[in-house]
């Protein structure tokens, strides 16, 4: 009986890499996690109503179908928000005129 030669199996398509915004929520999610805010029971219930499109733009940007983890996620990155670019805006003008900035 003929055998037939093993070939080496080689994937056509990529898994493509993650987003940025798919990344920076997961690392949105991690802070949340590493500050305890996602431990604990789920008791607080949260209800609204939201535009439709906009829920399922939110839904297919960060990949979660759970309404409860797309607000959770929404939450987290409210709460972990970095605020350089405020900080930043606020510094403007605290460097004296007068500082010798040449090399």
């Amino acid at each position: 009986m003929a055998h037939a030669a093993a070939l080496p199996v080689t994937r056509s398509a990529k898994r493509p890499k993650p987003s940025v915004n798919s990344r920076r929520l997961g690392d949105v999610l991690s802070i949340a996690e590493e500050q305890g805010l996602l431990r604990g029971g789920r008791t607080l219930t949260m209800r609204g109503r939201m535009p439709s499109l906009l829920v399922e733009q939110a839904k297919k940007k960060t990949g979660i179908q759970s309404d409860s983890k797309l607000i959770e996620a929404a939450l987290a990155n409210i709460v972990v928000a970095d605020d350089y670019g405020e900080w930043l805006l606020a510094q403007h003008g605290t460097v004296s005129k007068d500082l010798d900035l040449e090399l």
